[in-house]
């Protein structure tokens, strides 16, 4: 669902920032919920379901061991602001700072300013093909250097660089990055459990 907010007295609409975004409320008496601004536009979204919770959860520790490496910080389930005027912030499934872009920079409401080199994001069952491209070009155009799109129901986990081809890995494979020296995760671990 897309929203934006009345102008006082006019019958155009102003468009959301980031301080709307932070002020808004995350439960309702229908249940809970999740945001973006998509240049300004309030994007709603259902909390994420079990499956995907766990999906986050294993790669969120699998990042975490890349940190106690001393490679960077690990997020999970991140606001990233991309761009303002008009404010774009999205909610990243799992992210990962490179030390050499510590220390983070975060904007008064809290949501990272710093864009993280690794952003993942997990397929959930509504994710279209040309969405997923779409939302990967906005986090190449905002610095990212990797987006890894995790794939419950292929079970594979796809590695995209910005103006270059997708590496995909199978369940059988191994995840691995150049950002990453050193660390790995066999692609099967991701799907624990499912």
């Amino acid at each position: 669902m897309v929203a934006t907010l009345p102008l006082h007295g006019s019958t155009g609409h102003r468009l959301f920032t980031v301080a709307d975004l932070a002020a808004l409320p995350t439960s309702l008496p229908s249940g809970d919920v999740r945001y973006e601004l998509d240049d300004g536009k309030l994007i709603t979204m259902s909390p994420p379901s079990d499956t995907h919770g766990r999906r986050q959860n294993l790669i969120g520790y699998y990042l975490t061991q890349a940190e106690f490496a001393g490679l960077g910080e690990a997020r999970s389930e991140v606001g990233i602001i991309l761009r303002r005027n008009p404010d774009r912030v999205v909610g990243a499934d799992a992210a990962f700072v490179l030390t050499q872009s510590l220390p983070v920079t975060r904007s008064p409401e809290g949501y990272l300013e710093t864009i993280p080199e690794i952003v993942v994001e997990i397929r959930s069952k509504n994710d279209t093909n040309p969405e997923i491209a779409a939302k990967n070009d906005e986090y190449f155009r905002a610095g990212v250097v990797e987006v890894w799109v995790i794939d419950p129901t292929a079970r594979t986990a796809a590695v995209c660089r910005a103006n270059q081809s997708v590496t995909v890995y199978p369940d059988t494979g191994t995840l691995v990055s150049p950002l990453l020296p050193g660390w790995s995760v066999p692609v099967a671990n991701l799907f624990l459990g499912s």
